[in-house]
């Protein structure tokens, strides 16, 4: 594991465990073991730190912290490896090295060769558990990904949730399985040549389960506020001490679980004026004791070069950045969306061909819905390090009904947007069912006890009102319960789809456009390399050297292309549709009976 250990929670090295908890308010601590209900005192530091080690507890056992002198306030390991019986059950020593891993060759992919598939663990399989997504690895290695995106899984209240409502940090949800579970998943990913991201949340914590501020009030800053209210502190007094808690989350998940990446969800709302930025330090910390390359990827809607930009040229040294411009200008030309922060965009062929130049299409300009300048020019900032997509579970799942690009477009538009997605220059991402259209949406669900439950359900309906849609209460309550144990069950993959059509040609699609993807997009390509324009108001077109790719994104109708090439594919092949209506190409012109796309190149003879 590197040159770095852990420090934080109940630690066996094989032969005792040391437990080490920060509580810097509080004049005594204990570890109570659920066994016999024994009380064993850790000894206090000037620092705020309590520790101890015990030869006699082993991994299995159980147990909780008190802090003070109340004996009936005992709490849960705030860097908690398991919690077998819930957030607020008593925490469970782990043994970290009893997993025996396969993975000692597995060379991840490079960042040019990433393609992004995001996936609920609780949704993805019938069993909703990290054993069944085992079960289904060798479907996503054939469909042609390279990384596997883990929605947050950190352990949280109830027994379903996104997961952004975590409550224990570094333990996995008992909901999916045991923490070897998570490792033989990792394992079999790498076994497949699939490399595995975790979605991690630092910007906040779950309301209920999360039990940081009884250790410490200073593991939040109110001179800061955010959406979930106070923010983490990583700017006051003991920012240092809940910045090491962070980090050190991190280094847990590369090094104890061996994933090759990170998404840190919403750095927008990592509140911190400090001199280094946390984001710089997390980056730092991972370069210095990962021992292995480790992508990091932003969730940040500011659209920041500095975000992806080198430590040495005042960049934090992230390797990516979601780039959700480009979903949005897709859906408002495809979809016809116009409300919320829709208003920002024209959805025109000419500015969806921008976005796909920059990478992002806000660089400076006054955004509508806020009035304020959005963006950064992406001076410096390669393609691949805009990671764009037509449907993740943001996009999906904030909508009121959970549904997808392809429930509210037709299929063959929705065919031309996946080729514009899979052979542009950027990092794809895909959204578990997207690669065979799947029916099933995906909606916000929770299991929070009734009275958080009743506000979770009443505020989710409240967040519709601005919505033409819902402007009649009548509507806004029949927006799906999140709390009706319904509206999870409706989210679950149903895997049967994919042998009927039409999903069964769209899987095909989705195969084949990433075979092509893998065969004419030049490696490491440069801003410079490529050309992205409007042919029409409805058609646009990007060029690599030797490749010509064509999307006609609304209605039929004819186009010119400069010099058309071999056709190695078009979305009108019988093997990609099931009611293919011929794309007739003659000479320079293409006629598109309807929203489809082609591909031509010198490079690749039609298969």
């Amino acid at each position: 594991m590197g040159n770095w250990r852990p420090t934080l929670g109940a630690l066996w090295d094989g032969h005792e465990t040391t437990f080490c908890v920060w509580a810097p308010e509080h004049r005594s601590v204990d570890v109570v073991l659920e066994r016999d209900r024994s009380d064993r005192p850790l000894i206090g530091a000037a620092d705020g730190y309590w520790s101890a080690r015990f030869e006699d507890v082993r991994p299995g056992d159980r147990y909780r912290f008190r802090v003070g002198s109340d004996p009936a306030q005992t709490y849960p390991d705030p860097a908690s490896r398991f919690q077998p019986l819930g957030v607020h059950g008593p925490s469970e020593v782990i043994d970290r090295a009893s997993f025996r891993w396969t993975d000692a060759t597995w060379t991840p992919p490079d960042p040019s060769d990433l393609v992004f598939y995001e996936l609920h663990v609780g949704t993805f399989t019938e069993e909703g558990t990290f054993q069944g997504v085992i079960s289904r690895l060798d479907h996503l290695a054939s469909l042609g990904v390279t990384a596997i995106e883990l929605m947050p899984i950190g352990d949280f209240a109830g027994a379903r949730n996104w997961g952004y409502d975590v409550a224990a940090l570094f333990a996995p949800s008992r909901a999916y399985g045991s923490p070897d579970d998570l490792r033989a998943l990792v394992d079999a990913a790498h076994a497949r040549n699939l490399a595995v991201f975790l979605d991690v949340v630092y910007n906040h914590f779950g309301p209920d389960g999360t039990y940081l501020r009884t250790f410490s009030t200073r593991y939040f800053n109110p001179a800061h506020q955010t959406p979930w209210g106070a923010s983490v502190n990583l700017d006051s007094d003991g920012a240092q001490e809940v910045r090491r808690f962070l980090i050190e989350n991190a280094l847990h998940w590369v090094l104890e679980y061996h994933v090759d990446g990170l998404r840190l969800d919403a750095t927008h709302a990592l509140m911190d004026t400090s001199r280094q930025h946390f984001l710089a330090e997390i980056r730092r910390a991972i370069d210095d004791h990962a021992g292995r390359p480790v992508h990091l990827v932003a969730e940040d809607n500011r659209n920041l070069t500095r975000l992806v930009l080198p430590r040495e040229r005042c960049g934090f040294g992230l390797d990516a950045v979601w780039a959700d411009d480009f979903h949005h200008q897709v859906r408002v030309h495809a979809a016809h969306d116009c409300e919320g922060y829709y208003v920002d965009y024209s959805g025109t062929t000419e500015d969806i061909a921008k976005t796909i130049r920059q990478g992002w299409f806000y660089t400076g300009d006054i955004a509508r819905s806020t009035g304020e300048p959005r963006g950064t020019p992406p001076v410096g900032v390669a393609p691949r390090q805009c990671v764009i997509c037509l449907q993740n579970h943001d996009q999906v799942g904030n909508r009121a009904d959970g549904a997808r690009l392809h429930h509210e477009v037709d299929l063959a538009t929705f065919r031309a947007a996946s080729t514009l997605l899979l052979l542009a220059p950027q990092t794809p991402l895909l959204f578990m069912g997207q690669e065979w259209a799947a029916t099933t949406p995906f909606l916000f669900f929770t299991d929070h006890h009734p009275e958080l439950g009743a506000k979770i359900t009443e505020g989710r309906r409240s967040e519709f009102a601005a919505f033409s849609a819902f402007a009649n209460p009548l509507e806004r309550a029949k927006i799906p319960d999140p709390q009706d144990p319904a509206t999870f069950e409706h989210s679950r993959l149903a895997w049967h789809e994919r042998d009927h059509s039409p999903h069964l040609e769209m899987l095909q699609l989705y195969r084949r456009l990433l075979q092509l993807r893998r065969a004419l997009l030049p490696a490491r390509l440069d801003a410079g390399g490529f050309a992205a324009r409007a042919l029409d108001d409805h058609t646009v077109a990007i060029e690599f050297p030797g490749t010509l790719v064509v999307a006609r994104l609304s209605a039929g109708g004819c186009v010119r292309i400069d010099a058309p090439g071999q056709v190695v594919f078009t979305t009108e092949d019988p093997d990609v549709t099931h009611d293919a209506v011929p794309i007739c190409i003659t000479g320079q012109t293409i006629t598109f009976p309807r929203p489809g796309a082609v591909v031509t190149s010198t490079c690749l003879a039609r298969p």
